[in-house]
């Protein structure tokens, strides 16, 4: 049986050296504020534009792009909203395991998340770090290919919400 680590890490995500970040986006996939901004600031434009040919796409849904200038090698574009900005619990559910399957259908063994939905879409983290923190161990329990997960999470607030929903199993600040 594989054994995953799950991490929550005060960080930048776009400065995370792992097989792949997850963007909160949108189902249109622009990358415009917030998560997605960064991302395109720190990797290059070339990421938004490979999102932009695979739109639209269902909310909750994800999709793969390379990385640009980033370090990980991979973007997995997860759609927890739409045009309105909103999300709801289904919807972070859904985008969550959707990039946890792409993921496994890379073969990657690490993979790191921001709070989906808790920023320009505003939803409550408490109930974020929940259902994101239950989507991840649904997933780990069927198997894959992930040896690490990282919940890159911008505040001491945030990480010691997550660090709530996960039982207080690991905590690093970075």
């Amino acid at each position: 049986m594989r054994v995953t680590t799950i991490r929550l890490l005060r960080a930048d995500i776009a400065k995370l050296d792992v097989d792949a970040v997850v963007n909160a986006a949108n189902d249109r996939l622009w990358m415009g504020s917030g998560v997605a901004g960064a991302l395109k600031r720190a990797g290059g434009e070339e990421i938004e534009r490979e999102a932009l040919a695979q739109a639209p796409i269902p909310i909750g849904e994800a999709v793969v792009t390379t990385a640009g200038r980033l370090p990980a090698r991979h973007v997995i574009h997860a759609a927890a909203m739409g045009q309105d900005l909103t999300t709801d619990e289904t919807k972070i559910a859904r985008a969550t395991e959707n990039a946890l399957r792409r993921a496994d259908e890379l073969r990657l063994r690490s993979i790191a998340f921001p709070a989906l939905g808790t920023g320009v879409g505003g939803f409550p983290l408490g109930d974020c770090a929940r259902i994101m923190i239950d989507a991840v161990r649904r997933h780990l329990e069927r198997g894959g290919t992930l040896d690490e997960v990282v919940f890159a999470l911008r505040s001491e607030d945030a990480l010691r919400v997550f660090e709530s929903a996960l039982g207080g199993v690991v905590r690093v600040v970075g």
